[in-house]
């Protein structure tokens, strides 16, 4: 096909998607017969594919983060505007939206002190990753080397990333990993390990242990989602970031947060570390901090992690030796800057807190409603809903009856997410992540379309 025309014929459209495209997570022998759904355009909350249906989007984009909604003319002029005056320079010189947008970032995060550009969330972790050693190196004799991370977290795709990830499903078949990254316990309590009062404290000592056990002077860092996300949407339990961040101070250990999924408004903080009164080492981002608008992940740190590479012409190795190369797009700081004033502009900080607490409360009901619901935890605009078989037993409906439950609501006109082949045995959670511009109206949709998806699977399971 030696023109695009066929862009105005959707049928055409589909059929070469079917034919040429490889679709993220998806076994594709079903498109032999079937076609995939094709998304053409998006305003607000709503999509619409390529039969001319409508959905409203409940999980940002499929993947937490379309987090302004879609079609901001706004932020596409600003890219516009931006790439026709300097589409990009390779990072190793500034740019203006790249300085821009990290002052106006390190101005929302007291504490932290720069900012490392790359484009996506597993690229701003190997970063960090690469930090860690480097500082092991210079500063340790490279003893202090090895990252902890936590069961059920998630942190990227790459090979060394899925090293650090908690979901084994994720990981599997991508094996053999490199070496010194070692899991610490899961802190859900429906899920307890411990029969302790207090929990959250105890899954914190959880950590200390395996400190010891690896040895502190081995340890460098440990990342942690501040709310883990596709492990079943985990708020921590109270007590349990205040105690990470004294065993992490106490061993001289870095403490890396991946906002990845929860920054940039998500919780209703700019960051979901920020609802705890803890200080991290190292902070990083991606999903939300453009909305899906531009690609662009940071890395963020501390004056005092910096500092480490700063070195005289002693040690001509001394500095991070680092590139990525569309860190130097300036589509993404961009859209960053303008993704920001959004947020601040019309006050979403403040309406993901009012309207997840409406989600929160509209959840509670059909808790109470269906007995498939064993448990519900959010923050902000950011829930899970755990599927059991028993509420007693609490024993986890198997991932096809979650799945049935995402397609009946799909069928009701809402798309939601569900843990997605990662835990085995726990993929049993729907996950809700609907743009911080949600209204009333838009979250009664979504938890009707759930009552109504858990009520038709529910009759199918008795019946």
């Amino acid at each position: 096909m030696n023109d695009l025309s066929f862009l105005n014929d959707l049928g055409a459209v589909v059929a070469a998607d079917r034919a040429h495209v490889w679709h993220h997570l998806s076994q594709h022998k079903p498109y032999e017969t079937t076609n995939p759904r094709v998304i053409v355009e998006g305003r607000g909350l709503r999509v619409w594919d390529a039969t001319g249906r409508e959905f409203l989007d409940a999980v940002s984009g499929g993947v937490w983060t379309v987090n302004v909604g879609y079609g901001r003319e706004s932020i596409a002029n600003a890219v516009r505007d931006q790439l026709v005056k300097l589409n990009f320079f390779a990072g190793a010189m500034g740019t203006v939206p790249g300085a821009v947008f990290a002052q106006m970032l390190i101005d929302k995060m007291p504490g932290m002190g720069r900012v490392y550009y790359s484009n996506s969330g597993s690229e701003a972790n190997e970063k960090a990753y690469k930090m860690v050693r480097q500082i092991s190196h210079r500063r340790h004799g490279g003893k202090k080397w090895k990252i902890l991370y936590r069961e059920r977290d998630y942190h990227g795709t790459t090979i060394a990333t899925l090293a650090s990830g908690g979901q084994p499903e994720r990981a599997a078949q991508y094996g053999p990993f490199p070496d010194g990254f070692v899991t610490v316990p899961h802190c859900l309590e429906y899920r307890a390990q411990w029969s302790d009062a207090d929990y959250g404290r105890r899954a914190a000592d959880a950590i200390e242990e395996v400190i010891l056990r690896e040895g502190p002077d081995t340890v460098g860092a440990i990342v942690l989602e501040p709310i883990t996300a596709g492990g079943g949407v985990i708020v921590p339990p109270e007590g349990y970031w205040p105690r990470v961040q004294e065993i992490c101070r106490k061993y001289d250990i870095l403490l890396h947060i991946d906002e990845v999924v929860c920054g940039l408004g998500r919780t209703g903080t700019w960051f979901g570390y920020q609802h705890y009164d803890i200080q991290p080492d190292i902070v990083t981002m991606a999903k939300g901090v453009a909305s899906g608008y531009a690609a662009i992940s940071c890395t963020v740190t501390t004056e005092a992690v910096f500092d480490m590479f700063k070195d005289d012409a002693s040690d001509p190795l001394g500095y991070f030796r680092d590139i990525s190369t569309f860190g130097g797009c300036t589509a993404g700081p961009a859209a960053a800057i303008e993704n920001m004033r959004i947020i601040e502009e019309e006050g979403l900080l403040e309406n993901v807190r009012l309207m997840g607490a409406r989600l929160g409360d509209n959840l509670a009901a059909l808790k109470e409603k269906h007995a498939m619901v064993g448990d519900v935890r959010g923050k902000g605009l950011f829930w899970g809903v755990e599927l059991v078989q028993d509420r007693a037993s609490r024993d986890p409906v198997p991932e096809g009856v979650a799945r049935a439950v995402v397609a009946a609501a799909l069928d009701r006109g809402v798309m939601i997410g569900v843990t997605n082949r990662s835990l085995p045995g726990f993929n049993n959670t729907l996950c809700l992540s609907p743009a911080l511009i949600a209204t009333a109206d838009d979250i009664d949709t979504i938890t009707d379309a759930i009552d109504g998806a858990l009520t038709e699977v529910g009759a199918q399971a008795n019946g």
